[in-house]
């Protein structure tokens, strides 16, 4: 099954999905590690394009800053996922996604907090409107 979705919320509600289940399993408590492993094994599974641990160069002004962005996973090129393993997601963690997004020219991003108990009250959408 070739799994090449090119609508952020399509993938965006394909790989909630899947968090739910891992999070089903495993439960909260474990390192952000174990749960980035989880996640990116059941997508390749399905046969999406995955990049882990991707580094990112930034600019200020004419200052390149080599790889100052990581993202924890960027999934059939359109969808930064950061994996979370706090007590709560606060802003300084969405500023970061925010400009990941809008660094890398992407729309949606998810940040994945599995230290949630109720895993759906754990998940945050950031938008970037282009």
């Amino acid at each position: 099954m070739n799994q090449f979705i090119t609508d952020e919320n399509d993938l965006a509600h394909a790989i909630i999905g899947i968090a739910i289940e891992i999070h089903k399993n495993l439960g909260p408590g474990l390192e952000q590690e174990t749960y980035l492993e989880c996640l990116t094994h059941e997508l390749t599974q399905l046969n999406y394009q995955i990049q882990r641990d991707v580094k990112r160069d930034l600019f200020y002004k004419n200052l390149k800053l080599s790889q100052a962005i990581h993202i924890d996973l960027l999934v059939n090129d359109i969808l930064v996922v950061e994996i979370e393993t706090v007590e709560t997601v606060n802003e300084l963690q969405i500023q970061k996604l925010l400009k990941i997004l809008k660094n890398g020219n992407h729309k949606l991003g998810l940040i994945i907090n599995f230290n949630s108990t109720l895993l759906k009250n754990g998940i945050r959408r950031v938008s970037n409107t282009i």
